[in-house]
This record gives structure tokens, C-alpha cells and sequence, in this order.
């Protein structure tokens, strides 16, 4: 694992407004830094002040875009440590699930059904398969997620990290990054409206359910435990959209 320092890299152009357009900034300058082998899986990334001056951004501008980076897998925080590129399976790549969710307007409906159909096997697989290691992840993220309750956006890096966790122990990286991809569309989906929730806490004590289930070994109550929490997940986030009308 190594700390890494940046060689000279073009600053992003600002030609947009809004938190969506220097997201995608963000997301880009860092592709290009894995892609010219600048960052690779298990490295640290230059502090938020270095980061920032060195794409020509903002420091909270900077953050929008490491927050989605984290959401999607990208970035792992590590609290005393910082933050890294992650070093666990390959993400499939979301756009094209995104185009079709504005081409079809995929329904939360419609996207939370496939989200049970891939999630409650993966969580019922991660009861056979996880590590100590995967079992150590599951925690600390819903540790994170009760410490991040007065913050919704940094609940929700923590909420999909769990679930991310929980399809890295599934043993299975494809059902894993299916499931990733699906859950890229719902964070964004989610960014929006996650400050209007009432109850963050009840997911949070799910999670602890899913993984007491999973560290059991009980293939059945993780999947029990993890179909009920998805259904409480979508009311959640049907409540919260209908807040904004």
C-alpha cells in the first residue's frame, strides 16, 4: 500500500454549473490518474488540498466527487488512516444502466424488485462464503453508519458500503458487481432526498440484523433479514421523493 504524488495533471475545465457537472469532473480527472497508473488498487490518495488545487476545484466541489467515488466502490475511508482505492473486485460500469433509467424512466418500484432479486441471494451467499475479514468490513460499516446518523449524506456512502461489503463476501464478484451497478442509480436517486428522511436509524439497525445473520451463518435469516430491510428500504426512499411534491 503506497501514499501517491501527483505528477502535473490538466485542471478540470468549469464549463457547467452545478454539483452534478463537477461530480463527473472529479470522476474523470480521477479515472485518468488510474488510467496512466498514477493510482492503483490499495493506494492512498493525496490529501483533499492537494487534490483540490491540482484539478483547479474547490475543496467541497472535490468532496461531491469523492463522496460518489465512494458510493460506487472506487474510494474506501479509512478513519486515522485516509482514504484509498479500493482494492476488492471490479465495478461494471453504470452509465449505460443510468441512460436507460432516463430513456424508461425506471421506477423505484421497478428498480428495488431487481434489487431483492440479486441482493437477498447475495446475502444468503455471504452467510456460506464471508471471511473474518469480510465479517470485520460488514461491522465497521454499520459502526460508520450509527456514527453518521446526524449526516445523511455520509450515512449513505456507509449505507451502500455495507451493502457492498455484504456482495464482496458472497464470494460471487459477478452477482457483486450487478449488484453495484444497480445501486449506483438508486445513490443518486437517494443523494437527493436522504435529508428528508425520518428514520435513519431503522436501516442501520437492519444492517446489524443482516450481519448478525450473516456472521451466524444462517444463509436463511440473511436473506429473510435483508428482503425486509430492501422493502423498508423503498418505502423510505418513496417517502422521502414524495416529501419534495
Amino acid at each position: 500500500m503506497t501514499s501517491v504524488t501527483l505528477e502535473k495533471f490538466q485542471p478540470v475545465k468549469s464549463g457547467g454549473t452545478g454539483n452534478g457537472l463537477m461530480t463527473e469532473q472529479v470522476v474523470n480527472q480521477v479515472r485518468l490518474m488510474i488510467q496512466h497508473g498514477k493510482l492503483r488498487p490499495g493506494d492512498r490518495i493525496p490529501p483533499e488540498r492537494e487534490l483540490a488545487r491540482q484539478f483547479g476545484i474547490s475543496r467541497a466541489s472535490l468532496r461531491a466527487g469523492l463522496r460518489f467515488l465512494a458510493a460506487i466502490g472506487v474510494l474506501i475511508s479509512r478513519h486515522g488512516s485516509g482514504t484509498f482505492i479500493a482494492d476488492g473486485p471490479p465495478s461494471l460500469d453504470g452509465e449505460p444502466l443510468n441512460m436507460l433509467a432516463a430513456l424508461h424512466g425506471f421506477t423505484t418500484e421497478k428498480m428495488f424488485e431487481a434489487r431483492r432479486l440479486v441482493e437477498v441471494a447475495v446475502a444468503g451467499l455471504a452467510a456460506e462464503n464471508a471471511t473474518d475479514e469480510h465479517l470485520r468490513r460488514m461491522a465497521d460499516e454499520v459502526a460508520d453508519t450509527y456514527a453518521a446518523l446526524d449526516n445523511p449524506q455520509e450515512y449513505l456512502i456507509h449505507d451502500f458500503g455495507f451493502h457492498r461489503a455484504v456482495g464482496v463476501a458472497s464470494g460471487n464478484p459477478i452477482m457483486a458487481s450487478i449488484m453495484e451497478m444497480i445501486s449506483e442509480v438508486l445513490y443518486q436517486r437517494r443523494c437527493k432526498t436522504v435529508g428528508r428522511s425520518r428514520d435513519l436509524k431503522e436501516s442501520v439497525e437492519m444492517h446489524h440484523k443482516i450481519y448478525q445473520a450473516i456472521r451466524s451463518r444462517d444463509a436463511e435469516a440473511a436473506r429473510r433479514a435483508m428482503s425486509e430491510h430492501l422493502m423498508l428500504a423503498e418505502q423510505a426512499l418513496a417517502s422521502e421523493e414524495s416529501a419534495e411534491l
